[in-house]
């Protein structure tokens, strides 16, 4: 099928009902049965995040680059971890590490209250915004930082998610989960693996979910 060239930026041609729900059709398949997080996966068009030479596979099941060493994740890992987040209920205040292009960003701000995100790289921040920008996605505040700090002066986060795979669980990032929050972080340097952290009134969970393949958790922050 030939696709506009203005459809990469519109919204046209690649994000047809069709097409989109074929990928929907395949997350029901793969588990995803949170009918909230599907709604926000149907609703924002991947296509725009990823370069336009690559719009042709932007609804594929696969993860894509997106400069500067980083990828977007593939639509099942982001709808498994906003799934794991959520829990069947809603989320307010969200904080997520490694904004990345934004389209993480953007699938959360759909079922969360307010999102805060951190990205490292400037120039994907500058990328981000203007996707979150275009989708009007004014719930999201975006900032250049180190996201392995986290942002204590507005913890503390009924939810955390993580996407880059850390060495250890920060225990920076820990202490910004309110009491009843989750956190899904992958964890690992060659073999890695998706945790999910609760912190109750007894005090902190892990539980090891599956195998994932993120790029590497990295502090501090980069202008290029």
């Amino acid at each position: 099928m030939a696709i506009p060239r203005t459809s990469h930026k519109t919204g046209i041609g690649m994000t047809s009902s069709r097409t989109r729900e074929r990928m929907l059709t395949r997350l029901r398949e793969q588990g995803i049965q949170d009918e909230v997080v599907i709604a926000a996966m149907a609703e924002i068009p991947r296509h725009i995040f990823v370069d336009e030479a690559l719009s042709i596979r932007a609804y594929e099941d696969v993860s894509l680059p997106i400069g500067y060493g980083q990828t977007i994740s593939q639509p099942y890992i982001v709808a498994k971890m906003t799934q794991i987040l959520r829990n069947g209920k809603p989320l307010n205040k969200v904080l997520e590490i490694g904004t990345g292009c934004g389209y993480q960003t953007a699938v959360l701000s759909r079922v969360s209250t307010d999102v805060y995100s951190l990205e490292r790289i400037r120039p994907l921040v500058m990328k981000a915004r203007n996707h979150l920008r275009t989708l009007k996605c004014t719930n999201v505040k975006l900032d250049h930082a180190d996201g392995s700090l986290g942002l204590k002066d507005y913890g503390p986060f009924d939810a955390i998610m993580v996407t880059a795979a850390a060495s250890h669980v920060p225990p920076e990032l820990v202490e910004q989960l309110a009491v009843g929050g989750r956190m899904v972080i992958p964890v690992g340097t060659t073999d890695q693996v998706l945790h999910l952290i609760e912190r109750t009134a007894q005090g902190i969970q892990q539980t090891a979910l599956e195998s994932v393949k993120f790029v590497p958790l990295l502090g501090g922050t980069a202008l290029s």
